[in-house]
């Protein structure tokens, strides 16, 4: 499904028990200097995530000083975040001149302990190729780091390398838990491009085989995405970048499914195998 950009005015994009992913939380928060935000979110663990801007953070009275260093937009500076344990009481305040804060969750109802991730935390992949159309760059921020220190929640960013070109490919699908060949993971995105008036398509192909759904994709547009297989592709001329949620069900280890009928490409992709061990 797909959310058009609108003013949330600071609330939740999607909600806990969302009927279609019930397993992601998803908010955007925008203050300026000296504003707070507080929120808690029972039953899901959550993690505060600056798109621009500067944000003092307190979780439980544990504080973690100027997160985020990104000036206009996505591209400007390495993501920051600070994961907050589920039902945790979390406050942040904006210390620069204004801030876009994502707050992304998953469900999971054990409480573990609040972390800081800095830039020099990230864990980087790169792969694909300007051949194949599919050269991409992801910015883990809740990655295989910290998988002993988060119970569901996978959070990271995707950006375009170079300009146009398909994300998510081959087609591949994580709602039904099968394992080992499949997990059940809800997933939301948020797309911003550059420049800002870009443009993309999200589809959602059936696994009958019969024809899905396609939705026009732009700046500060929301995806939420419970099944079928969802590649995602910009139009030539622009870049393109997403904000990751994925909430496991059973595990936060992501087994993706690939559409049979186009698995064969993960072995003309460069560094695809790499990327998807990643998502753990």
């Amino acid at each position: 499904m797909h959310f058009p950009p609108y003013d949330n005015e600071n609330k939740a994009i999607v909600d806990v028990e969302d009927s279609r992913v019930p397993l992601n939380y998803f908010n955007i928060v925008k203050l300026s200097r000296g504003q707070a935000f507080e929120y808690t979110v029972p039953g899901y663990e959550t993690a505060v995530v600056p798109a621009t801007g500067s944000v003092d953070v307190d979780v439980e009275g544990a504080a973690f000083a100027a997160i985020g260093n990104r000036g206009v937009d996505v591209w400007d500076g390495e993501p920051e975040g600070v994961y907050v344990p589920s039902g945790a009481k979390a406050r942040f305040v904006c210390v620069s001149d204004d801030a876009e804060v994502f707050i992304a969750g998953a469900k999971y109802d054990k409480v573990l302990d609040p972390f800081d991730v800095r830039a020099a935390d990230i864990d980087l992949v790169q792969y694909g190729s300007d051949d194949t159309k599919t050269h991409r760059k992801i910015k883990h921020i809740l990655g295989t780091k910290f998988h002993d220190k988060v119970g569901r929640l996978l959070v990271s960013e995707l950006f375009t390398v170079g300009e146009g070109g398909w994300s998510g490919f081959p087609p591949h699908k994580h709602d039904t838990d099968r394992l080992p060949e499949e997990s059940r993971h809800d997933e939301t995105y948020n797309f911003r491009f550059r420049p800002k008036n870009g443009f993309g398509m999200q589809l959602v192909q059936r696994e009958d085989g019969e024809v899905g759904d396609a939705y026009h994709i732009v700046d500060g547009s929301t995806i939420v995405l419970d099944k079928g297989y969802h590649p995602c592709v910009v139009a030539p001329g622009y870049q393109m970048y997403y904000f990751t949620i994925l909430g496991g069900l059973s595990q936060r280890s992501l087994v993706q499914f690939f559409q049979p009928d186009h698995a064969w490409q993960i072995e003309t992709i460069p560094g695809i195998k790499d990327m998807i061990a990643k998502f753990k």
